[in-house]
């Protein structure tokens, strides 16, 4: 269905259920209808969920939108900062059918508070059937519209100052070059003193590359910027500090104790490290462990399976933000995206994103691309892009297989590089990861950097070290 008959709808707690009514009526009067929440009736902000049924509208993905609130008038105030927004709210049929003739409204805001279902019912329908036609109106419409430009402006010009989200790709496989010419370890050979120390199989120089190669992994944070991030798990030593602060220290084993969980942020905090990465029953711990401390507290959701209901998903992050997690990785509803359930996979996402965003956290979405086909992939990339999630992530590290470059690339290219990207599972080299960021990747959870030990010391180290890394 076209995006011309489609429309969004959003409330806050006070106007979940006569927003849930709307969409069941739209729905039946044949209707797509793009939910951007909230959904339930938990206590929540509005302007999160007033901005983003006028940012789907102004995007194009929906025609028209509804918003409902207590009042009908804060969620008003919200989306007409939108640009392209033009938001009227209603309170019969009369304002209803005024706000389209004479304002061509694109977004009607609902007072819950003083509607009965069945009169709101009637003034979408209104809203929805009536045009603006007359010459002097759309005149006026225009002149509103104009209102639109300074702000348009500005916005793309502050777009076109920032950084890009992905490096030019010439640029950035010159920099690769570069760093693997002055660096031949990365490509296997035994030259590097950590080759000997055999902790990490398949990793040409032991696995420690943070500390024996550190100059090579500073150059692979540079070419990404400061969106990227590796991972490192218990046992580490000093760590450069310039490199501290792109580490997830992470510790997800199922038999990890508090001991170790104690550990993991206690190194956390020594070193100054992003975050530690560490399961929900954990986070309250880190996070009074690290209280005043630099680090955040990352957790995972639904994890590593993906199969908990989309509700108890959202119960989850809820109570992990209560308990102080800033980040959440959720794994998608897997089995639903392979039965071609996309439907359910967004609002799934949906659901917990409007979770994290309303605790002030980010959400990452795990697709595990082991088990998923290309077409999935792009899917759940699609999903997770409409549902305003801030990353998509590759794998969990409990399934049958990690990151691939080809995997980062198609995941990239599928979010058009308006979320960010994390490889995980399976990198065990600091030449992996470089592919990875060719590929796209903005973050990196990998064994370059899982096994840090101090810098310049030459201790060896174990196998042991960095198990609970993903």
């Amino acid at each position: 269905m076209t995006a011309k008959r489609r429309v969004v709808v959003g409330s806050d707690h006070g106007g979940y259920a006569l927003k849930e009514a709307i969409e069941k009526h739209l729905s039946a009067s044949g209707f797509d209808v793009l939910d951007v929440g909230t959904h339930s009736t938990e206590a929540c902000d509005y302007p999160v969920f007033a901005r983003a049924a006028a940012e789907a509208v102004a995007s194009g993905q929906a025609f028209r939108g509804v918003v409902v609130d207590g009042a009908g008038i804060g969620s008003g105030m919200v989306a007409n900062k939108v640009p392209g927004v033009r938001a009227g709210m209603a309170f019969d049929l009369s304002t209803a059918k005024n706000a389209r003739e004479h304002n061509d409204a694109n977004v009607l805001t609902l007072g819950a508070s003083y509607l009965s279902e069945d009169l709101a019912l009637k003034i979408v329908d209104v809203f929805l059937t009536t045009e603006c036609t007359v010459e002097r109106h759309k005149r006026r419409v225009a002149q509103i519209d104009a209102l639109d430009a300074p702000r348009l402006s500005t916005t793309r010009s502050a777009m076109s100052a920032s950084p890009s989200p992905s490096p030019d790709f010439e640029l950035l496989v010159g920099r690769i070059s570069a760093i693997l010419a002055a660096n031949p370890s990365l490509l296997g050979a035994s030259t590097c003193a950590g080759a000997a120390s055999g902790s990490c199989a398949g990793c040409p120089i032991g696995g420690h590359c943070a500390t024996k190669c550190t100059p090579a992994v500073r150059s692979m944070i540079e070419c990404v910027g400061p969106g990227c991030r590796i991972s490192s798990a218990p046992g580490v030593g000093e760590v450069p500090k310039d490199l501290a602060q792109y580490i997830d220290h992470t510790l997800l084993k199922a038999d990890a104790t508090y001991a170790e969980i104690d550990k993991l942020c206690s190194e956390a905090a020594q070193f100054g490290f992003a975050s530690v990465c560490v399961n929900p029953i954990h986070v309250k711990r880190a996070a009074q462990r690290l209280a005043g401390a630099r680090p955040l507290v990352c957790t995972v959701v639904g994890f590593p399976l993906g199969a908990t209901p989309k509700e108890i998903k959202a119960l989850e992050a809820r109570r992990a933000i209560r308990d102080g997690a800033r980040e959440v990785d959720m794994v998608l509803a897997i089995g639903a995206l392979k039965s071609g359930d996309v439907r359910y996979v967004e609002d799934d996402i949906r659901l917990v994103a409007e979770a994290a965003h309303d605790g002030g956290a980010i959400l990452k979405v795990i697709l595990e691309t082991s088990l998923l086909t290309d077409q999935e992939k792009v899917a759940a990339c699609v999903a997770a892009r409409n549902a305003r999630a801030d990353f998509v992530k590759t794998s969990t590290g409990f399934s049958t297989g990690g990151a691939t470059a080809h995997d980062v690339a198609l995941m990239a290219e599928a979010v058009d590089h308006k979320l960010g990207v994390k490889a995980s599972g399976g990198i065990r080299s600091a030449s992996d990861a470089q592919k990875m960021i060719a590929a796209g990747a903005t973050r990196i959870g990998a064994s370059v950097g899982v096994k840090i030990v101090k810098e310049s010391k030459g201790q060896s180290t174990s196998s042991a070290d960095g198990k609970g890394a993903y």
